[in-house]
């Protein structure tokens, strides 16, 4: 087995030297990794043994950040295999990102205690700009690439929705909309199809993201899913000509503004009870009476749900398997978490440069991690996408809601 003794008692004669700590750390790590790969090799350096598996190929250098400094390491390479010490985590594209967007508020000179702390707790003893300018020229790369990429087939359901970042902007801390795309194949899998940043409140921004996707081969969308904004159903019609569904959660609050705290309960319960029904029809009936019940006391409500019963009862013209994702944009409230417990480190942002690395790294990893899960929507119901099974009168989006 690996002979600990040498380095062990080279390090004895440093013990005067200032970097005794680091070296001490440095040889038990590489002791760790010498006693690890013997293992995974099934037998120790110039050993000769029936149950080898492979031999080494070398090392390649790894730089660990500590409080004692920075740890020079050589991890073992194997001729057939990998290996990966275990004390030592992978670096993720989006903690990359991370890691290069402190850094580059670090020296942008917009620092503060927060970010300060950061990157001392990171135990990054230095911060040099050629190696900041690197590391964020092979993350943009990556993060362009994947938001850049073709997209082929057809989309029949997109998702959109907005996460608000504070960025530095001519001297002023301004809030921008982050706004993600996703969309399901035909084949039933979702991917993240775009990233947006900008004010969400005009129809030219909603009108320019919308174009690009169709640029990049963003067809056959039926259903698009999303908050209430002018400009958006305005872009949806323009640029896709899709049905528009308005988020069932977010019109749920928006109905229950209207009705005094003591009696949301009650009505709340009122409008699950119409969303429960089998089909369009039933729904819109059950919705229209219960409303007609609460005029006398609540005349606005009234009101309200008129006005947008047909946008918020879209998803149930199609295929049942598929309409508990599809009335709301819920799906990607995991996806939006991350995003923002990602940004919250951050804080405020340098620039849009750097939210677009960041959250379009967090977006790439979120993106692997479902390719490799099961189909998000049942195949099956596609199937019933490609007859003719819905009315498109009744679907379009109305002119109230335009």
């Amino acid at each position: 087995m690996t002979n600990d003794r040498l380095p062990l008692a080279e390090l004895m004669a440093k013990a005067d030297d200032g970097d005794f700590l680091r070296s001490v750390a440095e040889s038990v790590l590489q002791i760790l990794m010498e006693a690890d790969v013997e293992g995974v090799i099934g037998a120790a350096r110039y050993e000769r043994s029936g149950e080898r598996a492979t031999y080494r190929n070398g090392y390649r250098e790894r730089a660990l950040d500590t409080r004692l400094g920075t740890l020079n390491l050589k991890i073992p390479k194997l001729r057939t295999g990998a290996y990966f010490p275990g004390f030592l985590e992978p670096r993720r594209t989006a903690e990359k990102a991370l890691v290069a967007v402190i850094q580059e508020a670090w020296i942008a000179g917009v620092s503060t205690r927060r970010v300060d702390d950061l990157v001392q707790a990171m135990g990054l003893s230095g911060i040099s700009k050629s190696s900041v300018s690197k590391l964020c020229k092979d993350i943009d790369e990556r993060v362009s690439s994947f938001l850049q990429r073709p997209l082929t087939g057809e989309w029949p359901y997109l998702w959109l929705d907005a996460t608000y970042l504070k960025v530095r902007e001519g001297g002023r801390v301004v809030s921008v909309a982050v706004i993600v795309a996703v969309a399901v194949t035909t084949d039933g899998r979702r991917e993240i199809v775009g990233l947006h940043i900008g004010p969400s409140e005009a129809e030219i921004f909603w009108t320019d993201f919308l174009r690009d996707l169709v640029k990049r081969g963003l067809t056959g969308v039926k259903l698009v899913i999303s908050d209430a904004h002018e400009s958006l159903k305005a872009a949806i019609r323009r640029v896709l000509g899709a049905t528009w569904q308005r988020c069932r959660v977010h019109w749920t609050r928006n109905a229950l503004a209207y009705v005094p705290k003591a009696h949301q309960t009650m009505v709340a319960a009122g409008l699950r009870q119409a969303f429960q029904q089998p089909d369009q029809a039933a729904a819109r009936a059950s919705l229209s009476h219960f409303a007609d019940q609460l005029h006398n006391r609540w005349p606005k409500l009234k009101v309200f749900v008129d006005d947008s019963l047909d946008d918020v009862l879209a998803y149930m013209s199609f295929p049942a398997q598929h309409r508990t994702k599809l009335h709301s944009t819920n799906p990607l409230e995991r996806l939006n978490k991350e995003i923002k417990r990602r940004a919250d480190v951050v804080g405020i942002f340098p620039n849009e440069d750097s939210i677009r690395r960041l959250i379009g790294a967090v977006l790439l990893e979120a993106n692997d991690d479902w390719q490799l899960q099961h189909r998000y929507m049942q195949i099956e119901g596609m199937a019933e996408l490609a007859t003719p099974m819905i009315n498109p009168q009744a679907l379009a989006i109305t002119p109230q809601a335009s």
